[in-house]
């Protein structure tokens, strides 16, 4: 019982953080002006390519400091590559199994230099949604361009604004940002990408096999558990991101229901990031309640669908992939390594995590 009090505690509570506003806006601004500009040339179906470029915005943290951009460059390249991976992939018939390694192997690399580089936020959250999103649509020879083009222009945008805001503020020296880990770390380091992997193609494969729909809904959950740094936390996010998941289909289910025009939508989505980037950090439970309608809405542009289906789809596949993704770190945990009580997620304060997906825009 003491444990589970404990447990409820770390699910509940608000961490204090400083810079979210900066990083919200930065953030809001990276989704809402592609969005708007695809929508004047109604291209909304391309916006899909435009959020993962502009995830590229919360990576470094929300307090400048002299080279920040450079990590958002590393972190917004990785993601155009894994947006043209799965759009690539969406071109095969056989696209459903086809992305469950792809994703798996997109998840490996990115987890390797997410934790090789000590990025902000850490983790392959958003390459893996990349890879499946792109993946799950239909897509021909001729989108590689579309999804190469916006994906690095938005991501482009995204590293502007984080100069505009280096240059605004008085920055500090860099900190211990995008140094390799010290030689006793590797064998953690192997082991946390291996599980990523295993974690990826066990709940694309379920997810798959089950034909819930969305599959790629599944291996993002599987995966945010393992960007905290221990068990305790890692079950902590995991909780998170299902209760959060339940609360935000409910929210979904009401704003997809209204059936908006195109830039009602835009505008919604944008506001949905900036509220999903202000809570993340301080609750990931609650951001949760945000990315979900966020991440469906997004889809709902790209490809509608039934809105009844489309949530219990969300939140049948977000359910599988946390289980399939806390049994992987409870399976390899690590003896010893329990944090001290109050432990959190491992996040230290004033550091966006990002989002769609954005889990992302969230994923």
């Amino acid at each position: 019982m003491e444990r589970f009090g404990a447990h409820l505690r770390d699910v509940l509570r608000f961490h204090p953080a400083s810079g979210t506003r900066v990083v919200a806006l930065r953030a809001t601004l990276t989704v809402l002006v592609p969005l708007l500009a695809l929508w004047a040339v109604d291209h909304l179906a391309w916006g899909l390519f435009a959020v993962f470029g502009g995830f590229a915005a919360v990576y470094g943290g929300g307090t400048p400091f002299t080279g920040r951009w450079r990590i958002q460059v590393h972190a917004g390249a990785l993601l155009v590559g894994a947006t043209l991976l799965g759009t690539a992939i969406g071109i095969s018939p056989h696209r459903a199994w086809l992305v469950v390694p792809a994703a798996a192997a997109a998840g490996a690399v990115l987890t390797a230099v997410s934790d090789r580089r000590r990025w902000v936020p850490p983790g392959p959250l958003f390459g893996v949604f990349a890879v499946g999103a792109c993946a799950a649509h239909p897509s021909r020879p001729g989108d590689l361009l579309a999804a190469l083009g916006v994906a690095a222009g938005t991501a482009a945008l995204a590293v502007a604004l984080g100069l505009v805001d280096e240059r605004r503020a008085r920055v500090p020296r860099e900190p211990h940002h995008g140094r390799v880990p010290f030689p006793h770390d590797l064998e953690r380091h192997r082991l946390h990408v291996a599980r990523v992997a295993v974690a990826v193609l066990l709940a694309g494969g379920a997810a798959t096999a089950s034909g819930i729909g969305h599959p790629y809904w599944a291996m993002v959950a599987a995966v945010a558990p393992l960007s905290a740094p221990v068990l305790r936390a890692q079950v902590t996010r995991g909780t998170q991101r299902a209760v959060g998941t339940v609360l935000g289909v409910g929210l979904a289910f009401v704003l997809l229901s209204l059936h908006l025009p195109p830039l009602a939508a835009v505008l919604l989505a944008a506001a949905l990031q900036g509220l999903t980037e202000l809570l993340v950090v301080r609750n990931y439970a609650a951001a949760l309640v945000f990315i979900t309608p966020l991440a469906l809405l997004m889809g709902q542009l790209a490809a509608p669908l039934p809105v009844g289906g489309l949530v219990l789809d969300r939140l049948l596949e977000t359910l599988l992939g946390t289980l399939l993704g806390m049994l992987v770190a409870a399976a390899t945990r690590e003896r010893g390594a329990l944090p001290a009580p109050g432990h959190g997620t491992g996040h230290p304060p004033g550091h966006g995590t990002g989002a769609a997906g954005t889990d992302e825009v969230a994923g």
